[in-house]
């Protein structure tokens, strides 16, 4: 038990470096790991995929905070965007996460595998969309909040991979899309905590410690060390090479995505 509490913390360290540092959210790197948690802790198996996705969005809410007040203090937030699509981040996200957790722990893991090879091959390439367009109007910006937030449900993470593109898409600049998507990755991860909490109430043989579909010890232990750690990402941000960086995750995320991929094969 002490091995994988240790394990819980130093997931919160590197969840909330990449958090800061990336823009990605830490849940790509929280969700896999919380899944050989729970398979350590002979959780069960129908289980253990929803409880992984809803842990990480719990844990979100507050490396999110610490991330983007750091970015924040750095001008790097745009709230006007923030506000414009914050309404269609909290429908969508609800939804997905009440939708996601009636679906299967093979399901999601398949869909949480495609999504990681998605990311790995986006950052591996470094490829930026055209900064060819302007942010939609308000029912454009609801339908895109929705779309971020009910993908981010299925995958437990803070919504970055999605907004950081469509921002930089959309003639942000990338320190101010980075930062912003950390400023949404708050409500994200309120609207998919809430809705993992809900669907997981009355569900039985849920482990001890549990509130709903979020494990509360591996809760603790990854915002213990995620929120110090955030800051320190964000302040990596604005100086190290972010691109040979992020091609390094990429790699991290196939190897990690493929072990999952084995995993439900055999």
């Amino acid at each position: 038990m002490i091995t994988v509490i240790i394990t819980y913390v130093v997931v919160g360290i590197i969840a909330g470096i990449l958090a800061g540092l990336l823009g990605v959210g830490g849940g790509l790197v929280i969700v896999p790991m919380l899944v050989y948690c729970f398979t350590a802790q002979d959780f069960s198996y129908d289980q253990i995929m929803h409880l992984a996705l809803g842990t990480s969005m719990a844990s979100i809410m507050f490396t999110s905070i610490s991330s983007f007040m750091a970015h924040n203090r750095r001008g790097a937030v745009r709230w006007d965007i923030f506000k414009r699509i914050v309404l269609g981040i909290l429908v969508g996200t609800f939804l997905g996460s009440c939708v996601a957790a009636r679906m299967s722990t093979a399901f999601l893991s398949v869909f949480f595998v495609m999504f990681l090879y998605y990311v790995a091959f986006q950052m591996a390439l470094d490829r930026k969309p055209s900064a060819s367009k302007e942010l939609p109007g308000g029912v454009g910006m609801f339908g895109v909040g929705n779309i971020i937030g009910a993908v981010s449900s299925f995958v437990g993470i803070g919504g970055g991979s999605l907004s950081v593109p469509f921002m930089i898409w959309c003639n942000i600049p990338p320190h101010h899309a980075i930062g912003t998507s950390a400023a949404i990755g708050f409500p994200i991860a309120v609207a998919g905590t809430v809705g993992y909490i809900y669907s997981g109430l009355h569900k039985l043989n849920l482990p001890d410690y549990s509130l709903g579909y979020v494990y509360l010890p591996a809760f603790a232990g990854i915002v213990f060390s995620s929120v110090m750690t955030a800051p320190l990402g964000a302040g990596l941000a604005h100086r190290l090479p972010v691109r040979r960086l992020k091609q390094v995750f990429a790699v991290l995320l196939a190897v990690m995505g493929t072990r999952v991929l084995v995993g439900l094969i055999f």
